[in-house]
């Protein structure tokens, strides 16, 4: 009986406690880095203070904000080309989903340089990326009536990108009223505006129901108008940014 014992100890609890000890421990991937450079077509140079933010985005869903998967601030940003890399996890990069670089140069709180354009890129891809950024042109300080009494057609929604047709009209009156034709439906809301400060609420439309994609475009619309702060009048656009400076709507003029 006790030679029995001895044997379960050697050959039996022994190798199982040693199995139990070698278990390996779950491994961590390692951070991917996806590298770049900016530049712009303009000949001027960049103020000492100029920031570059590059972002590595999800843009896959329509119907929702893009998701920040990786980003990147050179400061002070140099000149052009300006070199970056984003480290990213690359166990949340899923495939058939679509991701996209985004940038933008900024000097003592104003916007300077920023894509204009869908960057489409692998993640995984080791191939160098190279992004050509759109100047703002400079403006005055918007006032309200150049706001006023004008028609505008969605050019722009953040989340969805550069529109084609159907395109929405928005217009804003004195007296606070807003509204236009969605993609899908008419719809309306209140806005306060004062100074280049906007605030749109208590939207509500019609209800017609369209393709799917057309009713996505319509939902990113209202759900930008909701996020307005700001906006500026440039050139024959007029450009929405949310409370963080973060273009979001931009329209042209309607002859």
């Amino acid at each position: 009986m006790l030679d029995r014992i001895a044997e379960f100890f050697v050959f039996g609890f022994v190798p199982l406690v040693i199995g139990v000890l070698a278990v390996p421990e779950p491994s961590v991937a390692a951070e991917k880095t996806l590298k770049g450079e900016v530049m712009y077509r303009e000949r001027i140079a960049l103020p000492p203070n100029a920031v570059l933010s590059v972002q590595l985005a999800d843009v896959s869903l329509a119907d929702a904000p893009a998701a920040i998967v990786g980003e990147r601030k050179v400061a002070p940003a140099g000149q052009v080309p300006i070199k970056f890399e984003i480290s990213f996890d690359p166990t949340v990069i899923r495939p058939n989903m679509t991701y996209a670089l985004q940038a933008r140069i900024i000097a003592d709180d104003k916007l300077l340089f920023v894509t204009d354009s869908r960057y489409q890129v692998d993640p995984l891809s080791e191939a160098p990326q190279a992004i050509v950024l759109k100047m703002v042109a400079p403006s005055d300080k918007p006032t309200s009536a150049s706001l006023f009494g004008q028609s505008w057609l969605v050019e722009y929604i953040d989340g969805i990108g550069v529109i084609s047709e159907p395109q929405a009209t928005f217009r804003v009156s004195e007296a606070g009223k807003a509204g236009g034709s969605g993609p899908c439906n008419a719809y309306f809301a209140t806005a306060k505006v004062d100074g280049e400060t906007i605030v749109i609420s208590d939207i509500g439309s019609t209800y017609k129901a369209y393709a799917p994609e057309i009713m996505a475009e319509e939902k990113a619309l209202f759900e930008a108008l909701a996020k307005a702060a700001s906006y500026r009048v440039d050139g024959g656009k007029l450009i929405i940014a949310d409370k963080d400076g973060h273009d979001i709507l931009r329209f042209n003029a309607a002859s």
